[in-house]
C-alpha cells in the first residue's frame, strides 16, 4: 500500500496494465514525452516504450476513430482528451462506431476501448475547461461512463474499465487530481471520504464497474453524489447537523439502482448532487428513478443541487460551483418536507 493522489493512482493502474497486458496501449494530446497536462502519464512512455504511450495529433475524431479501429483489430487502447470539453469533435465515432459495433457487427467485433479526460470544474478553467458533460454520454446506449471520487477507486475502477470488452468515458474529477478535498475551494483535508482512502493498493486490483459505495451510513436523507461533490457532500453533510446517508455512485452507467433505492426506502428523503447544469443533467434520470420505485416511501420532495443552466463562469466560479450552503439548504428543505 502506498499513499498516492489521484493522479499518482491513475499513472499507477495505466502502469500495472501496460505492464501486465501487452494488447494495452496509450495514446493522446502530450500523453508520451510530456506526460499529460495533469501528468498522469508521467513515466509512462519512459518505461514502456514509444510504440506503447504516444503522442497523437490534436485530433479528437481522429484519436477515437484510430482507437476503434485498434480495439476491433484486439488491442485495448486507452486515449486521452486533454479536457471532457474537448471530446465533442469526436461524439460522432463514440456514438455511430464505438457506442454501436458489438451490436451492428452481431457480435463479430467489439471496442474494447477507454477515453480518459478530466471534467469539471474547480481550478479556474473557465467556460472551455471546466464542463460536465456526463449525461451526454449516460444517454447513448453502448456506451458506460465512470466516475471516481478518491485514489483507491481512481486506480480500481479505471483498471476494470481497461479489462472492458465494450467502451468506457472515464472521466477524472480535476478539482481533485492533486489530493484531498473537503468540498470548500480554500481546505484540504489529510483523509478521503471519511478514511484513509489515500492508501491505495502497489499492483493489480479493481473496483466493479455500476456498485455504488456507501461513503456514510445515515437515517434521515439519502444524498446522491459522484466525482467532486461526494466532498462536497461530506462538507454539506457536516454543517447541516442531518443524518445524511451519502451514497457514491461511482459509475452512472451501468448505474446501482439497487443501491439508491435501498437507501431512499431506510431515508425516506433524497437529495441529488451534481456539478453539472441542472437542467437535463443526469439529476433529473436520478429523480425519475427514484420517483419510479420508492413513491410510497418518500416523505418530501426529491431536491436536486446542481450548477446553473449557464456557461461556466470564469470570474464567479465558486457562486456556479455547487458548495456545501446550497446542498446544506436542500438538506434542511427536505427535512421539512
Amino acid at each position: 500500500m502506498t499513499q498516492m493522489n489521484m493522479i499518482q493512482a491513475l499513472n499507477s493502474a495505466l502502469d500495472v496494465m501496460l505492464g501486465q497486458n501487452p494488447q494495452t496501449l496509450i495514446f493522446g494530446q502530450d500523453v508520451g514525452y510530456f506526460g499529460g497536462v495533469f501528468r498522469v502519464t508521467d513515466g509512462l512512455q519512459e518505461r514502456h516504450g514509444l510504440t506503447r504511450c504516444f503522442d497523437a495529433p490534436i485530433s479528437e475524431g481522429g484519436i477515437i476513430a484510430t482507437a476503434i479501429g485498434m480495439g476491433a483489430y484486439g488491442l485495448r487502447p486507452v486515449v486521452e482528451i486533454q479536457f471532457a470539453d474537448y471530446i465533442l469533435p469526436a461524439f460522432d465515432q463514440l456514438v455511430s462506431e464505438a457506442a454501436r459495433l458489438r451490436y451492428r457487427s452481431g457480435g463479430e467485433f467489439w471496442a474494447p476501448i477507454t477515453v480518459r479526460s478530466p471534467y469539471g470544474g474547480g481550478i479556474f478553467g473557465g467556460q472551455t475547461h471546466s464542463q460536465s458533460p456526463e449525461a451526454i454520454f449516460a444517454h447513448i446506449t453502448g456506451l458506460k461512463t465512470v466516475i471516481p471520487s478518491n485514489p483507491h477507486d481512481a486506480k480500481g475502477l479505471l483498471i476494470a474499465s481497461i479489462l472492458e470488452d465494450d467502451p468506457v468515458i472515464f472521466l477524472e474529477p480535476k478539482r481533485i487530481y492533486n489530493g484531498p478535498f473537503d468540498g470548500h475551494h480554500d481546505r484540504k483535508l489529510t483523509t478521503w471520504a471519511g478514511h484513509a482512502a489515500a492508501e491505495v493498493p502497489d499492483g493489480f486490483y479493481t473496483v466493479p464497474l455500476g456498485k455504488a459505495a456507501t461513503v456514510r451510513e445515515g437515517r434521515n436523507v439519502t444524498l446522491l453524489a459522484y466525482g467532486t461533490m461526494v466532498h462536497v457532500g461530506l462538507a454539506a453533510i457536516e454543517e447541516s447537523g442531518v443524518d445524511v446517508e451519502l451514497i457514491d455512485l461511482r459509475s452512472i452507467v451501468p448505474l446501482d439502482i439497487d443501491a439508491i433505492t435501498a437507501s431512499v426506502k431506510k431515508t425516506g428523503r433524497c437529495v441529488i448532487l451534481h456539478e453539472a447544469s441542472r437542467f437535463g443533467g443526469f439529476g433529473g434520470e436520478l429523480s425519475a428513478l427514484v420517483q419510479e420505485r420508492c413513491f410510497h416511501y418518500l416523505r418530501s420532495p426529491i431536491e436536486r443541487v446542481a450548477g446553473w443552466d449557464t456557461p461556466y463562469p470564469h470570474a464567479f466560479e465558486w457562486d456556479y460551483f455547487p458548495g456545501p450552503a446550497r446542498v446544506v439548504a436542500a438538506l434542511r428543505r427536505t427535512m421539512e418536507g
